[in-house]
């Protein structure tokens, strides 16, 4: 299977939907979840386990578009988090209904809060800096292991993961929270391995080779490490669509991002990192003139 010859079609594919994504994001603005806009949360001690949409159903009547997220050790508690900032009449509002259906007694409203979207620029800027460093140290680990080419490629192919991951919430708005942030950070280590692999034979094959053709070495090794790729990937997506499908709420919004974030993982490793090694050792062989793949 030659991948890398068709190089300039992985890219575009990829260029396309990073930018279709975040221009229709940037254009029609990206959904923020609570984390980043700040809102109202609101703890109710149910009593029983109700199903998060029949908890929907009571906050619909007052137009939150909330999300609903189970506590306790049974499940039975519901914390609601809303954009909208509630003050105490419309809280207990909210909570008498709640009280009239299921008999509660005052003390079982738990809490509520108010907070800013402080907490989650602040979420923000610590992933950030928890990606700048870890590139950093990913960058160091595979010069030292291999050399600088092959830890920019793995990089840049970071880079593109992050991107198309953002990009699809841009283009389908869906909610930015803070799962998002940890669901990317879990990538970021889970992609880079899956390059790792190929770049290792790479590197093996590059040992037993005549005349260095890089093209065909990396060919030859995505080929090599092509099943391996695909029955990782496959495995690690079953589990987690299967905890989307059948998981809480809130593990489905932990689930979402690592499943877009896997499959780009996967596709990154084998149809960016690599060619652009491949384009750079080429241009370096032609003392400077690119030399397209």
């Amino acid at each position: 299977m030659r991948i890398v010859e068709k190089s300039k079609i992985w890219f575009g594919l990829s260029i396309a939907v990073i930018v279709i994504g975040l221009f229709v994001g940037l254009i029609n603005g990206f959904n923020m979840g609570i984390d980043f806009t700040g809102g109202t949360m609101m703890q109710i001690n149910i009593g029983e386990t109700i199903g998060v949409e029949e908890a929907k159903d009571i906050t619909s009547q007052f137009a939150l578009d909330a999300d609903i997220l189970h506590a306790g050790e049974e499940k039975q508690e519901i914390i609601i988090k809303t954009k909208k900032d509630l003050d105490n009449k419309e809280r207990e509002e909210i909570f008498n209904v709640f009280k009239e259906k299921y008999n509660l007694q005052d003390e079982d409203f738990r809490q509520a809060e108010q907070f800013g979207p402080t907490m989650g620029k602040e979420i923000a800027q610590k992933a950030l800096l928890s990606i700048a460093i870890a590139s950093i140290g990913m960058l160091a680990y595979i010069t030292f292991r291999f050399e600088f080419k092959f830890g920019v490629a793995g990089i840049i192919a970071l880079i593109h993961d992050v991107l198309v991951v953002v990009a699809i919430y841009g283009l389908f708005q869906i909610p930015l929270n803070s799962s998002l942030v940890a669901a990317v950070l879990t990538v970021v280590g889970y992609s880079i391995n899956d390059t790792i692999v190929v770049f290792d034979r790479i590197r093996e094959n590059l040992k037993f080779a005549k005349k260095p053709d890089y093209a065909g070495i990396a060919n030859e090794s995505i080929n090599q490490t092509l099943a391996r790729s695909i029955n990782t990937s496959l495995t690690t997506l079953i589990t987690i669509v299967t905890l989307y499908v059948l998981g809480v709420e809130s593990i489905r919004q932990f689930a979402l991002p690592l499943i877009a974030g896997i499959a780009t993982g996967a596709y990154s490793s084998i149809f960016i990192a690599s060619p652009i090694w491949v384009i750079w050792k080429n241009w370096e062989k032609g003392k400077g003139k690119y030399r397209p793949v």
